[in-house]
């Protein structure tokens, strides 16, 4: 059984920074895609930023120029670096993880940023 464990969530004042970190329990290069989702209080679940098979990146348009995503093969740790957060940010952030047709997920981290 895969698991995704999240770290890194937290209380943060608007325009501040936080870094989230994923560590999965089998190396990150077996998955076809990988990366983040958050959903907000009655809102769906949304795509934040994920790597695509081949290393290639999605982000969502309200993140961009502000998320970054990265990783460490050595460490099956992905990472998503946030500066800049505005109270629309504030969601349960989830690690995700695709492979084979399976979809893993974590079980989340609480990002609330304070305006």
């Amino acid at each position: 059984q895969v698991q995704l464990v999240e770290s890194g969530g937290g209380l943060v004042q608007a325009g501040g920074s936080l870094r989230l970190s994923c560590v999965a329990s089998r190396t990150i290069s077996s998955f076809n895609a990988m990366g983040w989702y958050r959903q907000a209080p009655g809102k769906q679940r949304e795509l934040v930023a994920r790597f695509l098979i081949g290393g290639s990146t999605n982000y969502a348009d309200s993140v961009k120029g502000r998320f970054t995503i990265s990783r460490s093969s050595a460490k099956n740790t992905v990472y998503l670096q946030m500066n800049g957060l505005k109270a629309e940010d504030t969601a349960v952030y989830y690690c995700n993880g695709v492979s084979g047709g399976n979809e893993y997920w974590g079980q989340g981290t609480q990002v609330t940023v304070s305006s």
